[in-house]
């Protein structure tokens, strides 16, 4: 069942079932009553990242108090994406295109990677994740991704499955066409590796070729920026192994 784009959409913390009422928070409530105006009756979508999204009225018990009454299901909670990305922090804001970008994509989890040429930081671990929560809200996705906690490169790999294969775009690889690779790999769970703005160096480069599980793959004639990069790769894997099948 398609998104529908034309009401508001909301994340909400709560769990939801109709009927009960979901408190909202005060930055909601700004936005719900100051901002849009919305008053009591008033009908907007709601979604928790378990239950699916809901059809929910607004209701103010008082002036400064707004309840969310849920009515009906109006798409059921989907499955998971299980496509893992993994990136270097950029610059904040080309962070923040980068991670709306990965959740409109359809990836499931977020695992900043520190390597050794990396120009940004994570600074706020809960702002990456507001700005996943604020993708989700407008693209229509229901299914919040995982946030994890930035780990260096060499620990990722260290206590890595071996049953997940991490496809890492290569600037240095000497092919242009990803596809042929791409359409080699066999394994269902996978993951996306972007390098840095200044790109893999040399040793990070021969131990990611070092291990079984990873793929380089090239991106082609261009030289692509990092958030760029990954838009290209995250497209071209879901539309040959991935969930655009």
């Amino acid at each position: 069942m398609r998104a529908n784009f034309r009401m508001q959409r909301l994340f909400v913390a709560a769990n939801i079932s109709e009927g009960q009422a979901v408190p909202v928070s005060v930055e909601q409530f700004n936005y719900l009553s100051n901002v849009l105006r919305l008053e009591s009756d008033a009908e907007i979508l709601i979604f928790n990242g378990r239950d699916g999204e809901w059809q929910a009225t607004l209701a103010y018990p008082t002036r400064k108090r707004l309840l969310l009454i849920p009515r009906e299901q109006t798409r059921p909670q989907p499955i998971p994406a299980d496509l893992h990305y993994l990136f270097a922090p950029l610059k904040v804001g080309r962070l923040d295109y980068l991670i709306q970008k990965a959740v409109e994509m359809g990836a499931g989890v977020l695992q900043p990677v520190m390597t050794q040429h990396v120009q940004g930081k994570i600074g706020n671990i809960d702002r990456l994740r507001a700005n996943a929560v604020e993708a989700a809200e407008q693209c229509g996705i229901l299914a919040i991704p995982d946030v994890a906690e930035p780990v260096k490169l060499g620990d990722l790999l260290d206590r890595w499955p071996t049953d997940r294969r991490i496809i890492y775009c290569d600037e240095g690889d000497a092919g242009q066409n990803p596809l042929p690779l791409l359409r080699e790999i066999k394994e269902r769970r996978l993951a996306l590796l972007v390098g840095p703005e200044g790109g893999f160096s040399e040793d990070e480069r021969a131990r990611l070729r070092g291990h079984d599980f990873v793929t380089a793959i090239p991106l082609g004639p261009r030289i692509l920026r990092a958030d760029t990069a990954a838009v290209a790769a995250m497209a071209v894997i879901q539309a040959t192994i991935g969930d655009w099948q």
